[in-house]
């Protein structure tokens, strides 16, 4: 790889371009703002910075990132995409069904290769629930919980959070899409999945104009229930998922990549790798996407997942507002 683009300047891009030096030291890295304008600082990781999504395609980039805030990402991916530039998008792969729905088209139109970086998908511990669930390990599957949450302010401390991405409506912002990991994940585990219950909530703590707080169940064809909270409120990160099943309840902590199985003959620690450098998600996560545009074996997040993940998200906020 010689010409690579990341577009967008926030706090993931700055590990994108760095992880692209990393693995391919004698590539030139593009830099584009989101908004197009000029950067306010000097850019780390950046040979050159253009200012439009038409340059990128001048310069003939082998692919690029789309890290800009998720309402901007079907006017930056399309674009690329039509021009045959293959898109690894992170996730959530756009901040309304429509713009979803017009990059698979535009994807599937041109033949170009998108993929969406739902980056917790490559810790060991989420391949390894995926072998497990896979394996039927607990049985049948009765109940999923899934909790997740994370003070806000303490998400980016350099910055003002209410003037951040997470915090802002029109810039995808509200734990649904900030935390849409637990969407992508829970139906990669165990397919698609229907409201039964929501509720969104503003607590008066943080005095956001989005959700800050979110309480779901949802349901398999089975009759196995889920049940999902998500907040920007825990002072403590927490991310869990809890698998109950005929055999035996899975135990997975995300911030400790660990795994445990509890049945009637005990609980056994499965993994658990606390230290595991967690950037080797975001490497793994390129490389299994310079694979796909090869044409090789890759496990790269699928438009139709990012898809089925922000149409519940979607199905989500409808039921909360019409119940």
């Amino acid at each position: 790889m010689e010409r690579i683009a990341v577009v967008g300047l926030g706090n993931i891009s700055v590990r994108h371009r760095r992880n692209l030096k990393h693995l391919y030291p004698s590539a030139s890295i593009y830099a584009m703002s989101a908004s197009g304008q000029a950067a306010a600082a000097d850019i780390n990781d950046c040979d050159a910075l253009v200012s439009s999504v038409e340059e990128l395609i001048q310069h003939r980039i082998e692919f690029a990132i789309i890290a800009s805030p998720a309402t901007l990402h079907a006017a930056h991916a399309i674009p690329l995409i039509k021009a045959g530039i293959p898109v690894l998008i992170e996730k959530p792969l756009a901040a309304s069904l429509a713009d979803c729905e017009a990059i698979q088209v535009a994807s599937h139109e041109h033949n170009t290769p998108v993929a969406v970086g739902y980056c917790l998908r490559y810790l060991p511990s989420a391949m390894l629930m995926k072998d497990l669930l896979t394996e039927q390990k607990v049985g049948r599957c009765y109940h999923v919980q899934v909790e997740t949450g994370q003070y806000l302010p303490d998400w980016r401390p350099s910055k003002d959070f209410r003037h951040s991405v997470s915090a802002r409506a029109e810039l995808g912002g509200g734990v649904l899409l900030e935390l849409s990991h637990e969407f992508d994940y829970i139906q990669w585990l165990f397919g698609p999945l229907q409201v039964k219950y929501a509720s969104l909530s503003s607590s008066e703590e943080l005095g956001l104009s989005v959700e800050d707080m979110a309480d779901i169940i949802l349901g398999d064809k089975t009759g196995a229930i889920a049940t999902v909270h998500l907040d920007f409120l825990q002072r403590k990160a927490h991310r869990k998922c809890r698998v109950i099943g005929s055999e035996g309840t899975l135990e997975w902590d995300l911030i400790q990549n660990s795994v445990s199985l509890s049945s009637a003959n005990g609980t056994e620690v499965i993994h658990c790798e606390p230290d595991w450098d967690k950037n080797q998600m975001y490497l793994g996560m390129i490389a299994d996407f310079v694979n796909l545009i090869q044409g090789a074996k890759h496990h790269c997040i699928s438009i139709d997942d990012a898809t089925r993940t922000v149409a519940l998200i979607e199905a989500i906020k409808a039921y909360s507002h019409h119940r």
